[in-house]
């Protein structure tokens, strides 16, 4: 019993000094549990101690050491057996079965023990099996159950075997290093320094669900494959604008119409225009389509007269404007020997102004006239003074100089009636007006 006591004592004094090695992952584990002694028909009380060492992620190697107390005379009193074992551990959280920091870690385990029994001792085997569940990241608590075959004592027909149950802690010396804190250990982590919050999978690398190449957590769009110049959006019709933002995807297009085309340039995109081949440069509507101001189905590009409603056939002036302005004007008269206009014949011009507007395909021609009083130098002086009022009336009232084509006087050469009375020569005091179209 004295071998006993000094190489448990030697085993804990190398525990200690095993624990302080920085680089070395260690585990010291505690436990009580109770066995059967097949031999004796018997249950006994079994405190364990082991020292484990993490080899890889399938294997640990483990000194245990176990005391039996029965209360039945042993080796030593009331001790039943002393065994010391050298353990090769099978975790299953290996990463084929669980992950290796998964919370519950089971296992088997067997080896060569040197067992004192009932005054007898020789190397034996031990084998069992168990799991660790982790309550922090120094604390694991852990259940097993095991078999020792046991020595046959002098006098014994058969091995004195053994059949425990123990549970316990295991303290860590040493926590598994984690430097991202993303769940994955460092010896494990194929992405060491994945910022803090960022989704991992089980090698510890940022997760990409779209498989891009981009991460999630810079991806703006991580169910799609899409292109690192776009954040992980991807830009199907290659116009620089990514999908997301992109309200003709599938077409090139125009950043300031949201990715769509204009395909007529009227200034409004495909796919909000009504008329998409509207002849480039006319004026267009909200809905891309040529702008009618009368309503009469003629574009206003095309339409003479964009103001009043007219056929196509006359592009787009009324038919029966003509006849009733311009076929049936009379001439404008003037008072003996005056150039201003009478207020009577304002009216007559006023017509003629409005005509002239709606029907901007027309021109005019302004003639002057006297009667034969005076001279024949003075009349014609005067009918050119006459001519050109009415062509001032109609400037001042928008006709431009584009469209009065002529301003003449003719004195009293063409009289309509003989110079015979006051009323003949009143007939002869005019300016006439011809209208004739471009």
């Amino acid at each position: 019993m004295k071998k006993f006591l000094i190489l448990f004592i030697v085993l804990l004094m190398g525990a200690n000094a095993y624990s302080q090695t920085p680089d070395k992952k260690w585990g010291l584990g505690l436990g009580a549990g109770a066995y059967y002694n097949n031999g004796l028909e018997k249950f006994g009380v079994l405190p364990q101690f082991s020292l484990a060492r993490y080899l890889n992620p399938s294997f640990d190697a483990t000194f245990q050491t176990e005391l039996g107390f029965i209360d039945e005379q042993g080796v030593d009193g009331i001790t039943d057996l002393a065994n010391f074992s050298l353990n090769l551990k099978y975790k299953l959280n290996n990463g084929y079965i669980f992950k290796e920091n998964s919370t519950v870690k089971p296992y088997v385990y067997a080896g060569p023990t040197y067992l004192f029994d009932n005054k007898t001792d020789g190397f034996d085997v031990h084998g069992g099996a168990g799991t660790k569940i982790m309550l922090s990241k120094k604390f694991d608590l852990f259940v097993e159950g095991g078999y020792i075959e046991g020595l046959k004592p002098d006098g014994w027909d058969e091995s004195d075997s053994h059949w425990k149950a123990t549970i316990g802690v295991v303290y860590n010396f040493k926590d598994p290093k984690d430097s991202d804190l993303d769940g994955v250990w460092d010896r494990n982590d194929e992405c060491p320094n994945t910022p803090a919050g960022v989704i991992v999978d089980e090698n510890g690398c940022p997760v990409d669900t779209d498989g891009d190449g981009i991460a999630d957590y810079k991806d703006e769009c991580p169910d799609e494959i899409g292109l690192a110049e776009f954040n992980g959006c991807p830009d199907t019709d290659g116009d620089g604008i990514p999908d997301k933002n992109d309200d003709c995807p599938k077409v090139a297009g125009l950043a300031k119409f949201s990715g769509c085309p204009d395909t007529d340039k009227d200034g409004v995109p495909d796919n909000k225009d009504k008329c998409p081949g509207t002849p480039e440069g006319w004026t267009v509507d909200a809905n891309g389509c040529a702008v009618d101001s009368d309503g009469d189905g003629v574009a206003d590009a095309e339409d003479n007269c964009p103001n009043v409603a007219g056929p196509a056939i006359n592009n787009g002036c009324p038919l029966d404007l003509v006849p009733k302005v311009f076929k049936n004007f009379t001439p404008v008269l003037f008072d003996t020997d005056e150039h201003f206009i009478r207020q009577n014949e304002i009216i007559k011009l006023d017509a003629v102004v409005i005509a002239l507007r709606e029907n901007e395909a027309y021109n005019i021609h302004i003639f002057g006239h006297a009667d034969e009083r005076a001279t024949e130098a003075y009349n014609q002086k005067l009918s050119e003074e006459r001519a050109a009022e009415i062509a001032k009336y109609f400037r001042e009232n928008g006709i431009s100089d584009s469209r009065i084509v002529e301003v003449k006087g003719y004195g009293e050469l063409r009289p309509v009636v003989p110079n015979t009375s006051a009323e003949n020569r009143q007939k002869n005091r005019r300016v006439e007006i011809d209208f004739d179209k471009e």
